[in-house]
């Protein structure tokens, strides 16, 4: 800024008993904490009781959220330190005064004393804003978007919505076809199965001595070995479902169930 135009803004003032040159000052800065409101009002919702309206319509804001704001104010002042020293040393200038003086003091920066020491000034960013539900306004971790029990409810309408989308893919023709093909595979595998007149191992067995060992195998081992879905493999491995006999014998050598530990029921054979 040229030194000519200091003059108006050193003058200025549009009301009485307001410190102008200061406001003026601080419009440089602006940007940044426009930018930094703008993110706040994007990012997270604003309490209902931070803001009171006035019959007129004038929205005020209430002392919880001037403390709010009031934190950032070291921030913005040490933005605005380096324009408030670059003017006062503008108009230093235009002032008659001994040879001898280098300059006014930088005692809001202190950039003097750190260009001595080999530092410069930084600015600090401001604190970031609270972190409030967006169902009630209480505070929740920096994590969460929604407190307990606003959470509650918004997994509830969520997994209705989800649910009725569900049913109504399931029955697109895509999906039945889906699982016309998948019962066809299995009804031959079956009948592969009892044609090769394979031994198999008892209910007992299964549940004595695989089903228990199935929990050190991942679901996704499971699925492959059985080529079945994911879901109905974490339902093997968690005894909530009994697999087709079939793949009984598949699901011990997975478990590197030892051979003396299967045996028949009827004849106590060896049948691995």
């Amino acid at each position: 800024m040229p030194r000519g135009l200091l003059l108006p803004l050193a003058t200025h003032l549009d009301t009485d008993a307001r410190d102008s040159l200061a406001c003026d000052l601080m419009e440089v800065v602006r940007p940044q904490v426009d930018a930094y409101v703008l993110d706040w009002i994007k990012c997270e919702p604003l309490r209902r009781e931070w803001f009171f309206e006035q019959r007129d319509g004038n929205c005020r804001l209430m002392g919880s959220f001037a403390v709010r704001l009031s934190e950032t104010a070291r921030t913005w002042g040490r933005a605005v330190a380096p324009i408030a020293e670059w003017v006062a040393r503008e108009l230093w200038f235009t002032i008659a005064k001994p040879s001898r003086k280098v300059g006014p003091a930088t005692r809001l920066t202190e950039n003097s004393r750190r260009e001595a020491k080999g530092f410069s000034f930084h600015t600090q960013p401001p604190p970031r804003p609270p972190r409030v539900c967006r169902g009630c306004g209480a505070s929740v971790k920096r994590d969460r978007d929604y407190c307990t029990a606003c959470g509650l409810v918004i997994s509830k309408e969520k997994m209705v919505e989800v649910s009725r989308v569900g049913r109504v893919a399931a029955q697109t023709p895509q999906a039945q076809a889906s699982r016309a093909e998948t019962q066809r595979r299995n009804a031959i595998a079956q009948q592969a199965w009892k044609s090769s007149q394979d031994q198999s191992l008892s209910k007992e067995v299964y549940d004595r001595e695989i089903q228990p060992r199935l929990g050190r195998i991942s679901i996704s081992a499971l699925a492959t070995a059985l080529s079945v879905s994911w879901s109905y493999a974490a339902d093997i491995r968690r005894g909530r479902r009994r697999p087709h006999v079939r793949h009984w014998n598949r699901l011990a050598r997975l478990v590197s169930l030892s051979p003396p530990a299967l045996k028949c029921e009827n004849c106590r054979r060896t049948i691995l």
